[in-house]
């Protein structure tokens, strides 16, 4: 036994010595001058996954050593301080013994050639805390493409035929320009205007409030964000493009844009003007404009909010592919600093206007306890929207340890709309009723907010105080007119009844709310500190809605009590709490929770009667991340709060703009409480290109508002909301994502799974009924780039959505489908280029809806590129070349299944003309 052991041993020991066997050496210079590069950083990582296995650094004649490596497939780094890495590939196996890697030389970032060849690669991503940021020379686009056209090629992030962009599964609303706002609320303005070769850094991240950015602990105010930052070289000169399209069908687009940089001042100019919807209007982020109130207590859990979803309220200039929008818009943007940078300010005025006309049929089916009404609606609309905006942010340091921050902005806008339906309703295929509706609404509609915001770096390292204060005025008039008339049919199918509507309304809505928030940051040790805030939030909000029936001499003069109310609501809110902040080496804990006192004092003006009630608002929060390298992390965080109900919901008034369906308000409603929890990770390998990130959210809510809707025989509902005290609603999404350089024909691919879906309850005629919705999917995509010769992007995936309500479960809206997209251009001898682009929607058969939809969108264009600059375009294209386009949604909301068809812009053939001109940092860039 003695003897084996000892053999086994010397074997052991005789193997680990061969191991040790290998090693590796060279030197290190600079390519130009040839002189030694001392103290250079050499590295050995493993090929598979990155891990450092040895590293060294090069002694004063610059020559270098590694031994003790172990077989397998590596790769030498060589860095060293204003210079391009150096990476190379190699083998260790039984054959050599040291690999000699002669003389490598380095060369000076500044002055890199196009033909310089050079074997290492940019890092193309790092992740820096929170932030994912992209070093754009990582990826190659051609000339005069825009930084859209950049955004598309970065890994977990995708943008549609619309300029909408999606960040790891998360809707992204705002782009800026080197940490500056550049038109807010219209990122397209940014991703459709500015140069792709003016990038230097592309940053992703969820931008957090101004007292969590000054304090760094969050507070869990978080809008995921992409933040563009310019070349140095890029911040002098100007640069802009004219675009002018005629088509087909009286279709057209025009759009310009000057942007002027000089050192820390930048002036912006644009103006559009088009009808085929494919410019950017900057009309998607609509709840910045909406009208009604926004009564909002910061910290304090507390979300007054009007949401009528009434079609007496002013619109709100969003166009989603939805009819035929002509467009007039124009914005000027200035930002300057200034003072040693002590000082800067920040300024936006925009003015359009946007009006859209279309049809619109919706087949709907409506679950009782007692059977299913099905429901055929057709209507035409006619909306109109002129708004105007001016903000102003200024900023002050005031001292060495104390900032000012003083922003304001102010909107007015004024709408009118006209809506016409028709429709009717069965139930096993007997006609229950038909109606007739036309409303018309006219809206003028004023916001003014101003926040300020006081910094204090106190003498203890850490310790902080900061004030935030702001104020909101808003205001809402309209007036319009109902006329409805309904015919309603008894069991043998003959008209048993009729009712006739024909009033005169009006709203006026108003609201204004002051809060205030005081932090206090105390650092407890080298890795924990503490922050503890107060806040004071006063809100009074009004809705005085009347309805008058029309007279005999034609006039509107008869007040209809049972639909008039005016309602006053007076809110106060006094917030306490304390967060800790643990941040130590690669970890970071937050944990901590605020505590709002809110009083309500609800007024019934019309019948002079009070309602007081107290809630207590808790608001909890506990994150932690960990960053295990520079291009890998994880975070999971949970926060809670409380959710008030809104004026509308609570509001005693009957609202009757559909007859068929009216809504009443519920004074006794309680507060909900919403948890939420969040999940991501992210990694990246630098030398393989893969991109992997993974996340998801959470959400249910106790003592959630629901709607309690008591349907009749003849088809005709009312809705109210109610507490629900024994069930908790939910949502989820999920998402999943890797991508990768391939190897095979310098290819990219990708990969994306995704999932989300909701639980949700309400009353139905007395009885409970839980409706789930999901929706699965998943997408594989591949691309290729190769300057100057081709670009293109292939990516299809399957969905399957399921529906089922608990009223009807032998009758569900459970159905298959598929999705797919491709672009592609080659760049032809002569400047010439041919592209296109296309995608596909399939929607199969369901037990709610017995027909499938198809639908194949094809776009085409040749163009051709003048002047040495390729600067002047000249295009011919083709929209929907196969005339397919129709407007198609299905969705399930409550004990409601609906599908929607509506007109939306079909095939026309446009010529256009772009222009780019730009004279930035003495000239074009050079690649």
């Amino acid at each position: 036994m003695r003897l084996l052991l000892f053999i086994v041993f010397c074997f052991s020991s005789h193997y680990t010595f061969a191991q040790s066997l290998w090693s590796l050496k060279g030197s290190v210079a600079d390519h130009a001058s040839g002189a030694n590069l001392q103290h250079t950083t050499i590295s050995v990582l493993r090929a598979k996954d990155s891990t450092l296995v040895k590293f060294t650094r090069a002694n004063e004649q610059g020559n270098f050593n590694i031994s003790d490596l172990q077989k397998g497939k590596l790769f030498l780094l060589v860095t060293y301080p204003g210079y391009a890495d150096y990476v190379e590939h190699f083998s260790l196996d039984s054959t050599r013994k040291t690999i000699d890697f002669g003389r490598i030389k380095l060369t000076l970032k500044a002055t890199l050639l196009a033909d310089v060849i050079i074997k290492g690669k940019a890092v193309a991503i790092k992740i820096k805390g929170d932030t994912t940021e992209f070093n754009a020379s990582a990826y190659q686009i051609q000339p005069n493409s825009k930084v859209e056209d950049l955004l598309k090629q970065l890994p977990g992030i995708q943008v549609d035929k619309d300029g909408k962009i999606t960040a790891q599964g998360q809707k992204v609303n705002k782009v800026l320009v080197d940490g500056e706002e550049f038109f807010g609320d219209d990122p397209t303005l940014v991703t459709k205007n500015i140069r792709g070769d003016m990038v230097d850094k592309v940053q992703l991240y969820d931008k957090k409030s101004d007292q969590a950015a000054f304090t760094g602990i969050d507070d869990g105010k978080k809008e995921k964000t992409i933040n563009i930052k310019l070349k140095d070289d890029k911040k002098n000169g100007y640069f802009g493009k004219l675009d002018l399209g005629g088509a087909t069908d009286d279709f057209y687009q025009a759009q310009g844009m000057f942007n002027a940089f000089k050192g820390k001042k930048k002036f912006s100019a644009y103006g559009t003007l088009g009808n085929n919807g494919k410019l950017g209007l900057g009309w998607q982020d609509n709840s910045k404009y909406a009208s009604g109130n926004d009564v909002q207590f910061q910290d304090g859990g507390m979300y007054i909010t009007s949401n009528q979803n009434d079609a007496l309220d002013s619109y709100d200039g969003k166009y989603n592919g939805e009819g035929i929008p002509l467009a007039r818009t124009g914005g000027l943007h200035y930002d300057s600093k200034w003072n040693n940078d002590k000082e800067s300010i920040n300024t936006n005025y925009k003015i359009g206007s946007l009006s859209v006309d279309g049809t619109k049929n919706t087949l709907s089916q409506n679950n009782l306890p007692t059977g299913i009404i099905n429901s055929n609606s057709d209507e035409n609309f006619n909306n109109y929207l002129f708004r105007q905006k001016l903000d102003a942010t200024y900023q002050i340091k005031l001292d060495s340890t104390s900032t000012l921050k003083i922003s304001a902005d102010g909107t007015a806008k004024n709408s009118n709309t006209q809506n016409n339906y028709t429709g009717s309703s069965f139930t096993n295929d007997l006609l229950l009723n038909k109606s007739s509706r036309q409303i018309s609404n006219d809206s003028h509609d004023k916001i003014f907010n101003a926040s300020l915001f006081w910094t204090k770096k106190l003498k203890k390292t850490g310790r902080t105080l900061s004030l935030n204060m702001s104020q909101s005025v808003e205001e809402s008039k309209s007036n319009g007119f109902l006329k409805s008339k309904n015919d309603f049919f008894n069991t043998k199918g003959s008209q048993d009844s009729s009712q006739f509507i024909d009033q005169l309304k009006t709203n006026i809505i108003k609201s204004s709310k002051f809060t205030g928030n005081l932090a206090y940051t105390e650092p407890l040790s080298k890795s924990l500190s503490l922050i503890v805030n107060y806040g004071f939030g006063i809100s009074n909000s009004s809705a005085n809605r009347k309805s008058f029936n029309q007279s005999p001499d034609g006039t509107y003069a008869f007040l209809d009590t049972l639909y008039s109310n005016n309602y006053k609501l007076d809110q106060i809110s006094n917030l306490a709490g304390a967060i800790l902040n643990f941040k130590k080496d690669k970890t970071i804990i937050n944990f901590g929770t605020k505590a709002a006192n809110v009083s309500f004092d609800q007024k019934n003006v019309i019948n002079n009667t009070s309602y007081k009630r107290n809630f207590i608002n808790w608001n909890p929060q506990v994150s932690y991340q960990y960053k295990f390298s520079q291009q890998k992390s994880f975070r999971i965080a949970y926060t809670g709060n409380t959710a008030q109900p809104n004026i509308d919901q609570i509001q005693p008034v009957l609202i009757n703009t559909d007859p068929l369906n009216i809504r009443i308000g519920n004074p006794d409603l309680k507060s909900s409480f919403n948890n939420r929890i969040d999940i991501n990770y992210n990694s990246y390998k630098v030398l393989s290109g893969q991109s992997i990130y993974l996340g998801g959210s959470y959400n249910f809510t106790s003592n959630a508002i629901i709607s309690n809707v008591d349907t009749d025989p003849t088809g005709k509902s009312t809705y109210k909301s109610t507490n629900l005290t024994d069930h908790q609603t939910s949502n989820y999404y999920l998402y999943a994502g890797a991508s990768q350089k391939l190897k095979f024909q310098d290819l990219y691919a990708g990969m994306n799974l995704n999932s989300n879906g909701n639980t949700y309850y309400s009353y139905v005629n007395g009885s409970l009924n839980k409706t789930q919705s999901n929706t699965y999917s998943g997408e594989l995509s591949i691309s290729k780039y190769q300057e100057k010769k081709f670009e293109g992007r292939l990516s299809f995936g399957p969905t399957y959505t399921t529906s089922q309500s608990s009223l009807q479960k032998s009758t569900n809206d459970n159905g298959w489908g598929l999705n797919g997209q491709s672009y592609f251009t080659i760049y032809l001898p002569g400047k010439f280029e041919i592209g296109s682009d296309a995608s596909y929607e399939y929607r199969g058969k369901t037990q709610s809806f017995n027909t499938d939809f198809n639908l194949f969108l094809l776009n085409a264009r040749i163009s051709r590129k003048f002047l040495k600059s390729e600067s002047l375009k000249f295009s011919l294209s083709a929209n929907d070349l196969l005339n397919q386009n129709v407007g198609f949604n299905r969705n399930a909301n409550g004990n409601m299944i609906t599908q929607t068809s509506y007109t939306t812009i079909k095939r026309y053939f446009m010529a256009s003309i772009v222009w780019d001109f730009n004279k930035m940092g003495g000239g074009a860039a050079k690649k």
